[in-house]
């Protein structure tokens, strides 16, 4: 049996090559999926600045299975308690905050920290001029003082929490590990511990072992107040909030990866039972003399497990690629830090291998078992009509997956709320529902086949009437040739349609949250306190108020929630905050204000506690002081400032909504706070698109990286339409052929396919825009409260004039250079 095999791949190279094509892209689409769920799991950092300590202790980095975005000290005991380790030989305290150096009046590479002299030995860094910072001084990475053009003994600006202090330049030092490490300050230990405002406590402690030492008595020693680092996780100390991404792309890896994989068995499943559709006559010759069904489907297996692993090994290097590219994409929408390694190991390139070659013999299963019952007297038949009815199998599975797109349809529209994991469960309806109609399109083709007969006869005589004629006796080959494209209208209707819809929603909702004309914002760190006092003292200023933004947690659960620290004297002048109930006014001290959504969904009203815990771990309780009505736009706890600040790296509010008095000039005011930034070094001036834009970005982050991963797939699902067709197309030149030479032309015969092309067309249209239906649907009445989605109809337009040029290109182009062949020579070509 092997041998047939072999010589049947062997000489039927071009019979295959589509669906060697469909495993190869969808092997390597697996591969990259994979490379992105290690990536996860991993969330592997480089040690960067911490290269030079092979254990870091910090702080806890997660609560409740939920990452921590905020930097969480360590208490003075726990470094006592790691000094006393047997085998630590040193340990070195560090703190890190913001602090950005000012040379002659402007501000040099912002967002670069400050940190203890004693931390420069984790890097490690060493002096090349000067000496060590006592108090007063700073010693800076030799990046910023050529940036700055300032060497030893020159006088430097450095600003930390919101204010600019002078500093003279005592020394200026290289790091030993490479100019990737982001440039830093130094100051004396002490001086950093008061700048950094930490009360005695640390960021992280570098711990260098001696003999003797052991990973397991340092985990003792910390007993559960502190995380033990090693190896490719140390660099998640250094950058709090980086694990934030972790789920989120371990959940897109899972969910896109069975995409994938769906998406694989049905383009492998089309490519291969076209091809053994072509092969029909080979087949009955096979069972003729004397191959059993059992042989023929064992046949099959072989053949499809041979370019399988043919096409998974050679995925092996473009999965890498793939996976690198959509991991670039995901960071550089801000789903996961930029810092995080992209890993792609072993493990996932043999499970995405082993998925993908499970894939397609299940898909040689399917399509096997049709084969396997080709009767043996179609051997003497000139052609072999291909008019099928869906076999009881066939019908089950397509039930079982249109039960469960709609099921997924129904949960997004009952059970999601509005939220950047919407796009999760209403994505995959649409490719359940595409794959369930498509699975049904034998039948559908022959009803709407016969239902548009006259009107298609009447339109495009007699190409029409020969188009309809092989649509009647080959509706399987036209069923096979119409699944990939349900496939591709279905997923990109519905998710360019998601996009629109979010945009939309997004610009309505933003536009309308923001009742301030200006926001001041800091590059520098913050504002410092005594900042919005000069911002309300200006002429036409009718109110301002401080933001501070995180992220923290909700009860026991461990629920995330955005948190905004706002001043409660303004926060009704500056944000749309419409139906409150209770006094927003009394929004000081520990008090918090919600939505009435999130009040019911916490279950907390007026004068209630409110259990969360902030960015940085620490717990309150805040009484609720005022609800107010749902907004996509507000999803946020709202906290006094002054409370939220704290908790975060910056310690200090980074923006200032302004609010321009009644009958004040917009202009002038701009003008007047442009002229208090100007004294602020780092700070800028904007109109409500600085901060409206952020919070519109924030949603789309997650639907903006559904669509790139989802392009890939709509970009498999073009090539495997354009395989399919092609490959069927070429198996017909024999059919044109004769054609001819019973006297047809040449415009003819590509009239009739051009007809054969408009209806394949038209019938994966009608399902595809049925199965796109599944997401936009649901996914709308959540987003906008309307059952049609937003955007244009020139994007339904496009999707379905690409998917037209697609069949009709992949349809016309090889038969149009087929006919260059003499009619003799093709009719000799097996039907």
């Amino acid at each position: 049996m092997w041998g047939v095999v072999l010589r049947t791949v062997r000489f039927r190279k071009a019979a295959f090559l589509a669906t060697f094509t469909a495993m190869f892209l969808g092997a390597a689409i697996v591969m990259a999926c994979g490379g992105l769920m290690e990536t996860g799991v991993r969330m592997a950092v480089a040690p960067q600045r911490l290269a030079g300590a092979p254990v870091v202790v910090t702080g806890h980095q997660s609560y409740e299975g939920g990452a921590l975005t905020e930097r969480a000290p360590i208490d003075p005991a726990v470094v006592e308690a790691v000094g006393a380790v047997p085998g630590v030989g040193a340990v070195v305290p560090d703190v890190s905050f913001p602090a950005t150096l000012v040379a002659d009046g402007r501000v040099v590479n912002p967002g670069t920290a400050g940190h203890g002299w004693g931390g420069a030995a984790l890097t490690p860094y060493a002096l090349t001029g000067g000496t060590a910072p006592a108090a007063g001084q700073v010693v800076l990475d030799a990046r910023l003082a050529a940036e700055a053009r300032v060497r030893v003994g020159s006088g430097v600006q450095v600003v930390v929490r919101g204010a600019a202090k002078a500093f003279t330049v005592s020394g200026i030092a290289e790091q030993h590990v490479g100019s990737s490490v982001r440039a830093g300050l130094f100051f004396s230990d002490e001086q950093a511990r008061q700048l950094a405002g930490t009360d005695g406590r640390f960021d992280l402690l570098g711990v260098v072992p001696a003999d003797g030492f052991a990973i397991g008595a340092l985990e003792r020693a910390v007993d559960g107040r502190a995380e033990v680092l090693t190896g490719e996780r140390r660099g998640l100390a250094d950058l709090p909030g980086v694990l934030s991404g972790q789920r989120t792309v371990t959940v897109l890896a899972a969910i896109f990866g069975s995409w994938a994989v769906l998406i694989v068995v049905f383009g492998v499943a089309s490519t291969l039972g076209l091809t053994l559709q072509q092969r029909a006559r080979e087949t009955a010759l096979l069972r003729a003399v004397g191959a059993t069904s059992r042989q023929v489907r064992r046949m099959v297996l072989g053949e499809t497990a041979v370019l399988a692993l043919l096409a998974t090994a050679l995925a092996v290097a473009p999965g890498y690629a793939v996976g690198r590219l959509l991991f670039g994409q995901l960071s550089g929408n801000g789903v996961v830090s930029e810092e995080v390694v992209f890993h792609q190991g072993p493990l996932p390139v043999l499970v995405g291998a082993v998925a993908a070659i499970a894939a397609a013999l299940g898909a040689a299963l399917f399509a096997g078992r049709a084969a396997a019952r080709t009767e043996p007297v179609a051997a003497l038949a000139g052609s072999t009509p291909q008019i099928g009815r869906p076999t009881r199998g066939r019908l089950v599975l397509a039930l079982f997956l249109l039960a469960n797109g709609v099921t997924l349809a129904v949960v997004t529209a009952t059970v999601m709320s509005d939220g950047p994991t919407l796009a999760s469960t209403a994505g995959p309806a649409s490719v359940l529902f595409a794959i369930g109609l498509a699975l049904l399109a034998p039948g559908i083709t022959r009803a709407v086949v016969a239902a548009l007969g006259r009107p298609v006869r009447a339109l495009s005589g007699l190409a029409g009437y020969l188009a309809l004629r092989n649509a009647a006796t080959g509706n399987v080959r036209m069923a096979g040739a119409v699944a990939p494209v349900v496939l591709l209208i279905g997923i990109a209707t519905g998710t360019l349609y998601m996009q629109a819809t979010e945009d939309a929603v997004s610009a309505a909702s933003g536009a309308s949250s923001v009742r301030a004309e200006h926001v001041l914002t800091s590059r520098t760190g913050g504002f410092a306190p005594g900042v919005l006092g000069t911002v309300r003292s200006l002429p036409g200023v009718a109110a301002a108020s401080e933001l501070a933004g995180s992220t923290g947690f909700v009860g026991s659960s461990g629920d995330a929630v955005d948190l905004r620290g706002v001043s409660a004297d303004a926060v009704r002048q500056t944000l749309a905050l419409d139906g409150l109930t209770g006094r927003i006014e009394d929004l000081r001290g520990d008090t918090v204000a919600l939505s009435e959504k999130q009040a019911k969904e916490f279950g907390v009203g007026l004068g209630q506690r409110l259990r969360i815990h902030f960015g940085d771990g620490a717990a309150a309780e805040p009484k609720v002081v005022a609800t107010y009505a749902d907004n996509p736009q507000e999803r946020h706890l709202l906290l006094p400032a002054e409370v939220l600040a704290p908790h975060t790296v910056t310690g200090l509010p980074a923006e200032i909504l302004v609010r321009t008095a009644e009958g004040a000039d917009p202009a002038q005011l701009r003008s007047r706070l442009g002229e208090v930034a100007a004294g602020l070094p780092g700070a800028e001036v904007g109109d409500r698109s600085a901060l409206t834009g952020s919070e519109n970005g924030i949603q789309q982050i997650l639907v903006s990286s559904n669509y790139t991963i989802v392009a890939m797939i709509v970009g498999y699902a073009a090539i495997t339409v354009v395989n399919s067709l092609v490959a069927a197309t070429r198996r017909r030149r024999g059919e044109f052929g004769l054609q001819r030479l019973t006297g047809a032309t040449k415009a003819q015969v590509l009239g009739m396919l051009g007809v054969e092309g408009a209806l394949t067309a038209l019938v994966a249209t009608l399902l595809g825009t049925a199965a796109s239906a599944a997401t936009i649907v649901p996914y709308s009445l959540v987003k906008a409260d309307s059952v049609l989605p937003k955007g244009s109809i020139g994007i339904y337009l496009g999707i379905v004039g690409g998917a037209l040029a697609l069949v009709l290109g992949a349809t016309l182009l090889p038969s149009w250079r087929g006919m260059r062949t003499p009619p003799i020579e093709t009719a000799a070509a097996p039907v």
